[in-house]
C-alpha cells in the first residue's frame, strides 16, 4: 500500500499542491524564526536594569512603520501569485462538451464508481489506467461527502444535485488511498477510498473481468444453500450479482454495493476491514456490531445461514 501523505505526490495533478505547501510552510517558518529573533532582541537589549530610569519614549519611525506595511504584503502578494499557479496546474481546463468517463456517487458510506463507457459498476475500489487523466464526475446520493485521494490532487465535494467535474490521473501503478473529507455522519470515519492504479493491459482486462456474469451457480453444498438464501431473503433489493438479482439501471444509483465480484476485493465495509472470509462471516453476522448506523441491517442469521452466505459470496471472484 503506498503512503497517503499529501507531501508525497503520486500525480501531477497533485504536485501543485505539494510545491504550494511546501513554499508556504517555508515562508511561515521564516516569519516565526525572524519574529522569535525580535522578540528575544527585544527582551535582552530592552530589559529593565536596576537604578535605571524610565527610557525615552519614541512616536514615531516612518521609515520602520513603512517596512513593516510593504513586507507582509509583498509576502501575501506571493502567496497569492504561487496560489494561482498551483490552481492551474491541479485543476485544468475541461473542454466544453467533453463527457465524464467515470462517474463517482459518495453514499452513506461507501463509495459507487460506474465507468460511463465500459458501463462497468465498482465500489469503494476505484480502478484507473496509470498514465491517463480521467474526468469525474463526482455526485452523492444523501448528504454532502467530499472526495480525498491526497496523492492524487485536490479534494472535491459530492454535493447532493450539484455534480462536480475534476481530473484524477495517477502518474504510475499503485494503490493509493483516501478518505471522505466531510463529516457525513456516524460511519464518516470509516467512507475510506482506494484507488487501484495499473498499467492500461491490466486495466482493460479488469474491465473485461467486471462485466462478466457471476460464476454459474454452485450446484451443490454450503455455497448452493448460500445462493438460495441470498435470493430468497431481501438482499437483492440493495446489492446487485449478475445473473442472481436485477441489475442496476445505467445512470441510476445503488442502495448497496454491486456484489458481483466481492471476493476479490481487497476490503470489506468500505475500508473497515481486510476482505477475508472470517471478517466477512463477521459482517454478516452482525453489521451493525463492525460499523453502527449503517445501512445494513442485522438479519438475525443462524451461524449455519451466516457460514452459507460466506461460503456463496466467497465464490464470486
Amino acid at each position: 500500500m503506498q503512503s497517503n501523505s499529501p507531501l508525497s505526490p503520486a500525480s501531477t495533478l497533485a504536485q501543485p499542491i505539494a510545491h504550494l505547501m511546501f513554499e508556504v510552510g517555508i515562508v511561515m517558518m521564516a516569519i516565526l524564526l525572524l519574529v522569535t529573533v525580535l522578540v528575544c532582541y527585544a527582551a535582552i537589549r530592552y530589559r529593565r536594569r536596576a537604578g535605571a530610569g524610565d527610557p525615552p519614549q519614541n512616536f514615531g519611525a516612518r521609515k520602520l512603520e513603512i517596512a513593516w506595511t510593504v513586507a507582509p504584503l509583498l509576502v501575501l502578494i506571493y502567496i497569492f501569485t504561487a496560489t494561482l499557479q498551483a490552481m492551474r496546474g491541479t485543476d485544468p481546463a475541461i473542454p466544453r462538451g467533453r463527457q465524464p468517463d467515470l462517474v463517482i456517487v459518495g453514499h452513506q458510506w461507501w463509495w459507487e464508481a460506474r465507468y460511463t463507457d465500459s458501463h462497468v459498476v465498482a465500489a469503494n475500489e476505484i480502478h484507473v489506467p496509470a498514465g491517463k487523466a480521467l474526468l469525474v464526475q463526482l455526485e452523492s446520493a444523501d448528504v454532502i461527502h467530499d472526495w480525498w485521494v491526497p496523492q492524487l490532487g485536490r479534494k472535491m465535494d459530492a454535493i447532493p444535485g450539484h455534480p462536480n467535474l475534476f481530473w484524477l490521473k495517477a502518474d504510475s501503478p499503485g494503490f493509493y488511498t483516501g478518505t471522505c473529507a466531510e463529516y457525513c455522519g456516524a460511519e464518516h470515519a470509516w467512507m475510506r477510498i482506494g484507488v487501484v492504479a495499473e498499467s492500461e493491459p491490466a486495466f482493460e482486462q479488469w474491465s473485461q473481468h467486471q462485466l462478466e456474469a457471476a460464476a454459474q451457480l454452485p450446484a451443490s453444498g454450503d455455497a448452493a444453500k448460500g445462493a438460495a438464501l441470498f435470493r430468497q431473503m431481501t438482499c437483492g433489493n440493495c446489492h446487485t450479482i449478475a445473473g442472481i438479482s436485477a441489475a442496476s439501471l445505467v445512470g441510476q444509483s445503488l442502495v448497496g454495493p454491486d456484489l458481483t465480484h466481492i471476493a476479490s476485493r481487497r476490503t470489506l465495509a468500505a475500508g473497515r476491514f481486510q476482505n477475508t472470509p472470517e471478517n466477512l462471516a463477521n459482517w454478516l453476522a452482525d453489521p451493525q456490531a463492525i460499523k453502527p448506523g449503517c445501512h445494513m441491517p442485522n438479519f438475525q442469521f443462524t451461524d449455519a445461514q451466516v457460514h452459507q452466505l460466506t461460503a456463496y459470496l466467497e465464490t464470486l471472484q
